[in-house]
C-alpha cells in the first residue's frame, strides 16, 4: 500500500518539458465533487474535523473520499447517503460513471476501483433540519 504524500505521475504525449505531478487529495476533491453532482446523492459522510470545519466555513470537497495508491492502480472509495425513494443500484453506478469521467478528463488517470458505500438514507425533513442547523 502506498503513502498518501506520494504523487500520481501523468502520462504526456508530445515535447517533454517536464513532468506534471498530481496529489492524491486533488483526486479526492475530483472524486467528492463529481459524486455530489449526482442527482440522488443527498450528502457525502466526513469525518468530525471536517464537520468543524464546514461550520467554520470552509468547504471540504473531498469529504467522504478516501484515494489509495496501490501497486495495482488507484483505488477511490466513496462514503455517501443517498435520498430516500431512488434506486441506489442506478445511483451508485451513476456515482462511478461520474468519477470514472471527471478523472479521464481532468487529470488523464484512470481509476481501477471505484466503491461507493451507502451510510445512510437522507430523508427530505432531514435535510431541511440539517440546513436550519448549518445556519444557525
Amino acid at each position: 500500500m502506498a503513502e498518501m504524500n506520494q504523487m500520481l505521475e501523468m502520462e504526456q504525449e508530445g515535447d517533454d518539458y517536464g513532468k506534471v505531478e498530481i496529489a492524491p487529495e486533488v483526486i479526492e476533491v475530483i472524486a467528492g465533487i463529481a459524486a455530489s453532482e449526482v442527482e440522488g446523492v443527498g450528502q457525502m459522510r466526513g469525518n468530525f474535523a471536517s464537520g468543524v470545519a464546514e461550520r467554520l466555513g470552509k468547504k471540504n470537497h473531498g469529504k467522504g473520499v478516501k484515494v489509495e495508491l496501490t501497486e495495482e492502480g488507484i483505488k477511490v472509495d466513496v462514503y455517501c447517503s443517498m435520498n430516500f425513494g431512488v434506486s441506489i443500484p442506478a445511483v451508485a453506478q451513476e456515482v462511478q460513471d461520474n468519477i470514472r469521467q471527471a478523472l479521464l478528463n481532468m487529470t488523464a488517470l484512470e481509476a481501477d476501483e471505484i466503491n461507493v458505500h451507502i451510510v445512510g438514507i437522507q430523508f427530505e425533513n432531514q435535510k431541511a433540519e440539517n440546513d436550519l442547523q448549518m445556519e444557525m
